[in-house]
């Protein structure tokens, strides 16, 4: 009896071809996968290198919880200089008040 070879589902030899077509896909993918994120991981390291120049030029240092500090301590000096302002514009408005007030008064009694 001679034996034929099977073909199909059952046949050893075409579930290895297949599998091995899907692990080459796979391969193929991954490996793309790969080259974007080393070519991502380069951009950002670039980036950082570049965000870690500017930040050393601008404000003497790159370390993250020093920019924290001086960020925390700018925001600080900003509500105080709004708070100076607007305390300055109060007294204009009410200096001005006054004056109008005094204008009105010297009005009325020239008449």
């Amino acid at each position: 009896m001679e034996q034929t070879p099977q073909h199909g589902q059952n046949d050893p030899d075409a579930l290895l071809e297949r599998e091995l077509g899907l692990l080459k896909a796979e391969y193929e993918k991954l490996r793309d996968e790969k080259v974007r994120a080393d070519e991502t991981l380069a951009h950002l390291e670039s980036q950082l290198a570049e965000l870690s120049q500017r930040a050393q030029s601008q404000y003497g240092t790159a370390d993250p919880g020093e920019l924290r500090a001086k960020l925390s301590a700018m925001r600080t000096e900003n509500a105080r200089l709004v708070e100076e302002y607007r305390d300055h514009i109060t007294a204009m408005r009410a200096g001005l008040a006054e004056l109008e007030q005094g204008v009105e008064q010297g009005e009325g009694h020239g008449r």
